[in-house]
């Protein structure tokens, strides 16, 4: 174990970063197999009929992962000077502006690409009809942009000003999400379909202006896009359909359920 002196080696610190977000989505994925035997079973029954051996491995392996990154983020609160390092000072009255500042552009935005949006396809309803209601498919349009990238949200040079500066690059991301509109900036896969398909189950469980405060809010307590709980979830449910796609469950069901646990 070499530590790095405060100059730091920069291909090692680059190493440490693109490793700890492989190991961040390998938790992930490991999350979303715990929630399927967390919805599926009860946790009586899980705890009567488990393997012994196995149970004990994982909530090993779980409490150890839990204590390392546990400490880590003690560490980061004591360079930052602060118990509440994960969470941005903003006043409410700041946090309910950025809620409908970011409302607004998700509005906007539907309307801007509606008019050019076209219907999923038969193969893209057939691929994804065993994760999504009928309803929600038959609504949903899409567009892809071709060598054109949707540009940065007017609010961010001001949210950079205030402290925010880990906002996610519009014109980086695979797709944007506006409520039932998806807007593609490459060709389209079946697994980035699924991910902006979510984003259209949480705006329609949560509603434009839920969704909005809820990103908000996450992202003013995780600091990052990645590790939102909107977006987390996202990533772990597309991660169960790239594994399994011929596992078929309920996207919604899922989402009203982290709706109703309060996780958002």
């Amino acid at each position: 174990m070499i530590p790095l002196d405060e100059a730091g080696d920069r291909l090692a610190i680059m190493q440490i970063n693109s490793e700890l977000r492989h190991a961040q989505l390998e938790l992930l994925s490991a999350q979303c197999a715990t929630d399927r035997v967390r919805l599926r079973y009860s946790a009586e029954s899980v705890a009567r009929h488990a393997q012994r051996d196995v149970l004990r491995k994982a909530w090993a392996s779980a409490n150890a992962l839990y204590e390392y990154y546990n400490g880590l983020c003690k560490q980061v609160a004591e360079r930052d000077g602060t118990e509440k390092a994960a969470e941005l000072s903003l006043s409410e009255a700041r946090v309910i502006e950025a809620r409908d500042r970011l409302a607004q552009y998700l509005r906007e935005q539907r309307e801007n690409f509606r008019v050019i949006a076209a219907p999923l396809t038969d193969v893209h309803r057939r691929t994804m009809e065993p994760f999504f209601s009928p309803s929600l498919l038959g609504r949903t349009r899409i567009v892809t942009l071709d060598r054109r990238r949707a540009p940065n949200p007017p609010f961010y040079a001001e949210a950079k000003s205030l402290g925010l500066d880990n906002l996610p690059e519009i014109s980086h991301m695979t797709s944007l999400t506006f409520v039932d509109i998806v807007v593609f900036h490459e060709e389209i896969t079946d697994r980035s379909l699924f991910h902006a398909l979510v984003h259209a189950v949480q705006f329609e469980v949560l509603g434009l202006d839920g969704y909005a405060e809820r990103f908000v809010r996450g992202f003013l307590r995780t600091r990052s896009h990645v590790t939102v709980p909107l977006e987390a979830h996202t990533f772990m449910l597309e991660s169960a359909f790239a594994e399994s796609p011929e596992h078929a469950f309920s996207v919604e069901e899922k989402v009203r359920l982290w709706t109703n646990q309060r996780r958002y």
